[in-house]
């Protein structure tokens, strides 16, 4: 049954903070900080100072590349031939939502954890030259991606370290490659190193979370995909295919232009949209053409969140992050 967002948002976090809602064991539930939350129904709330959170966790400092604003830095030189590559017509899709598709939820999950309770694991990585060897935390009924990358991601709130494996398999405690964030730093990987995503980036702080609609504001940019990427540019790390003119590189990011209006969407989709104005989205892995990351809720409406698939490529821009970079090897941005 697909959920009216715009009626359950009290009620969602009214159950959580009354632990109402069952969650999977092994799997701390966000906390509710406030007995009373608007419900959405105005425009999203000016940007503020401060990064987003997961629990007691900041999603890196807030001046990392993911929570930086993107609203006034210039037009990319390549931006035209970068969005005609992916599909200059090619509508938006939202890859997640609540339910079920083709058998398994939408989205990608995050597993939150107390670190100190759960059993860590050692990995046998395809690519152990660029993995972190761990050990991982594993919660007893982890939620992992139920798409063909089988991504498990996990924070240990106790140490505000994220763990981030790509094509997990926990009967063999093998995975593609493995990746470990701690979230109060702006490192980067080591160069040309990949991470559990082909950008060598973390994936979860690219996430689009249903607290932060209830929130009204998601204060970082989001994770997308195309087909083809060539090399790689800050902060991205890795490539899947060599350098090439007119083809979009790992860590190209993109806006919704200034002048689209998104006063005729509900408030709830305002919210991403206006995200994408001020933060951008970021191409992070090869996958289908402008299809972007969130995680998977039941409270999700998911007739609501196809209304997005109006945007095209022709709605956005690439803009030009190196006046962002302070370091080619720290993701802390200006």
């Amino acid at each position: 049954m697909k959920a009216n967002v715009g009626g359950s948002i009290i009620l969602l976090l009214f159950m959580l903070s009354c632990g109402l809602v069952p969650v999977p064991p092994g799997v701390t539930p966000i906390p509710v900080t406030d007995t009373v939350v608007p419900p959405v129904t105005t425009t999203p709330s000016p940007t503020s100072g401060d990064g987003p959170m997961v629990a007691n966790c900041p999603m890196f400092p807030a001046n990392n590349f993911w929570n930086t604003p993107v609203d006034t830095l210039p037009t990319h030189p390549m931006s035209d031939a970068w969005i005609d590559s992916i599909g200059r017509d090619q509508g938006f899709h939202m890859d997640f939502g609540s339910g079920e598709w083709d058998g398994g939820p939408i989205g990608i999950p995050f597993n939150a954890v107390a670190g100190s309770t759960v059993q860590k694991e050692a990995f046998d990585f395809y690519y152990p030259d660029e993995s972190d060897p761990g050990p991982y935390p594993i919660p007893s009924r982890p939620s992992i991606e139920y798409g063909s990358d089988h991504h498990l991601l996990t924070v240990d709130l106790d140490t505000c370290t994220l763990y981030e494996i790509y094509d997990v398999n926990l009967d063999e405690r093998s995975g593609g490659s493995g990746a470990i964030w701690d979230l109060t730093s702006n490192a980067l990987r080591p160069e040309t190193w990949t991470s559990a995503d082909a950008a060598g980036l973390p994936i979860l702080p690219g996430l689009v979370r249903y607290e932060e609609i209830a929130a009204r504001e998601i204060r970082h940019a989001l994770r997308f995909t195309a087909e083809d990427t060539a090399g790689y540019i800050w902060p991205a790390r890795h490539l899947t295919s060599d350098a090439q003119d007119g083809i979009p590189p790992m860590g190209a990011r993109f806006r919704l232009k200034a002048d689209f209006d998104i006063s005729g969407f509900p408030p709830e989709l305002q919210v991403i949209l206006q995200a994408m104005k001020t933060y951008g989205i970021v191409l992070a892995d090869n996958g289908s053409n402008w299809y972007v990351s969130g995680t998977p809720e039941t409270y999700w409406n998911n007739d609501m969140l196809h209304q997005l698939d109006v945007l095209t490529g022709n709605d956005f821009e690439a803009v030009d992050t190196s006046l962002m970079m302070i370091d080619v090897n720290s993701g802390e941005a200006k």
